[in-house]
């Protein structure tokens, strides 16, 4: 191993981890109003239709395949009678339609900032900044999945390199060897997540920490119109009060 490798993978995924905590504890103790997306809805709402959903479904699904294939080992699915070419199968195909989805859905939302003056008048460095990272590593992200299932090139099995390096970490004995034995595509996507996340707390992306859990069991709100046409003819001048 490296000095470079003992760097990359053995001491900056711990230094993400610190500031991505403290960063968010930092940034919910004194940014709360600023903990929000922006909404630029009332601007433009017929693209944010389309984008919105295809992005933050598509994104759902991402997170959980990654969720899956980085924790869970490759006995567990076997125990459960999956066998490595099933799970290559489902992990590329699903992988694949969220993978693009996200792209799709982020494309529109870019090229709707971007088009739509006020949307754009919004939009801060911070914001550019974000979009070029979070862009690069689904870009990056969609080309290991097709790298890792042998679509394009040698098939590589992440769950014997990647997956074993992730889980490592969390008991904190890092195994640098498994993640340097990975493919620079692999390894370039890893290094585009930690960059992501270590921007996480100080972006627009910190919204995510937020689940609106209460939305779920709050009442209906009740909206009334008022009546087209008057009931009682306006008196000039000002009305008593009542």
């Amino acid at each position: 191993m490296s000095p470079l490798d003992i760097l990359a993978w053995g001491v900056l995924p711990y230094v993400t981890i610190a500031i991505l905590v403290a960063g968010t504890i930092w940034r919910y103790r004194y940014d709360q109003f600023g903990w929000t997306t922006r909404s630029s809805e009332l601007y433009e709402s017929r693209l944010l239709r389309i984008g919105s959903p295809l992005f933050h479904f598509g994104i759902l699904v991402v997170v959980v395949g990654h969720v899956i294939g980085l924790v869970v080992p490759a006995s567990w699915t076997s125990a459960v009678g999956m066998s490595e070419r099933a799970y290559h199968v489902q992990a590329l195909l699903l992988g694949g339609v969220a993978g693009f989805a996200t792209l799709a859905g982020i494309a529109i939302l870019v090229y709707r900032r971007r088009t739509t003056g006020p949307v754009f008048m919004a939009t801060t460095r911070n914001d550019k900044a974000m979009y070029v990272v979070l862009v690069a590593a689904i870009v990056v992200g969609l080309a290991t999945t097709l790298l890792g299932a042998g679509v394009v090139g040698a098939e590589h099995d992440y769950r014997a390199t990647v997956s074993p390096w992730f889980r490592s970490l969390f008991v904190l004995q890092p195994d640098i060897g498994a993640m340097a034995a990975a493919p620079q595509s692999f390894q370039l996507h890893t290094l585009i997540g930690m960059l992501l996340f270590a921007m996480w707390p100080f972006t627009r992306l910190v919204h995510a920490f937020t689940a609106p859990v209460g939305y779920l069991f709050r009442p209906y709100i009740v909206y009334r119109s008022r009546a087209v046409h008057p009931t009682r003819t306006p008196r000039r001048g000002w009305e008593r009060a009542r």
